[in-house]
């Protein structure tokens, strides 16, 4: 039994008659029959009954016919999606996981390029709000890279540095504060209404860099919240950010450079990146271009 004798019976069943499956097939109507033959003499049943003009499926042809509409559908998908994955670089889906915010500021490049050389490809973010959620997700494997705060030691994955990031201070800009260079950790404890993302998960490095400042916080949700409190002008965030942040979408914010305060580090987690295919590994490049401009 071969997976062309089921394809040719499946088109017997369809059509009823052997002579039109041949004219589709270009073939004679004996390599037809050939076909037929071979499946009812491995099966010891016969398959098709024959009337005077065309055939019907017997029982045990109409329990083959539907079991072989399954399998072969499913075979012909797969190796559709084969030859997609064979034209793309042996992968048909990338799949990153990273806050929403660094999708927004770092990644429209990476995108372009990736849907531009590899149209095949689908490209499916999971936007999580701490890099324990991303590492989560490269664990259980419903992500293939994730960009993460790196504060120390991650077992488990192999991790690739991208960028120092630096903590900021961002405010509006009509903030009295807007014009200074840099801030340094002592002066943070003289400024009212400070917010910072308490998801955050170098959070917990944050406290201790302090040291005795005497800093009071109120914590928001995530990145993009903290952002949209210093919009308002009301509030002032404390973020991390690749140095020189300035976004375009965000021109009424000023980010200002703290010092004496040490920041993680922003980089790429992934199983094994020597098994990562071409195309995501171009795609975590072109990122990593883009956040050391």
């Amino acid at each position: 039994m071969t997976l062309e004798d089921l394809r040719v019976f499946l088109d017997v069943c369809e059509r009823g008659s052997f002579t039109a499956v041949a004219k589709t097939l270009s073939c004679s109507q004996s390599a037809v029959s050939q076909h037929i033959r071979r499946l009812e003499r491995e099966l010891g049943l016969q398959l098709l009954e024959r009337l005077p003009r065309g055939v019907l499926p017997t029982a045990a042809g109409r329990l083959l016919r539907d079991a072989a509409a399954v399998g072969v559908g499913r075979i012909d998908a797969a190796a559709e999606r084969l030859r997609t994955m064979a034209r793309s670089g042996g992968v048909d889906e990338v799949r990153i996981s990273t806050g929403s915010a660094t999708v927004r500021a770092f990644m429209r490049d990476a995108i372009t390029a990736l849907q531009t050389r590899y149209p095949d490809v689908k490209l499916t973010f999971r936007t999580q709000p701490t890099t324990r959620d991303c590492l989560a997700d490269i664990e259980a494997d419903r992500s293939d890279l994730a960009l993460v705060s790196i504060v120390g030691p991650i077992a488990g994955v192999e991790v690739r540095p991208i960028v120092e990031l630096h903590w900021t201070l961002t405010v509006h800009r009509d903030d009295p504060m807007a014009g200074r260079e840099s801030i340094t950790v002592d002066e943070l404890a003289t400024l009212p209404n400070l917010v910072l993302p308490v998801s955050s998960s170098s959070l917990s490095a944050l406290h201790p860099l302090l040291g005795t400042a005497n800093f009071r916080d109120a914590g928001v949700a995530e990145w993009d919240t903290a952002m949209l409190l210093a919009e308002t002008g009301v509030n002032r965030a404390l973020v991390a950010t690749v140095p020189r942040y300035a976004p375009a979408e965000l021109p009424h914010l000023r980010f200002i450079p703290i010092e004496d305060l040490k920041a993680p580090t922003a980089g790429w987690a992934a199983r094994s990146w020597a098994d990562l295919p071409k195309p995501i590994l171009e795609f975590a490049e072109t990122v990593e271009a883009e956040m050391r401009k």
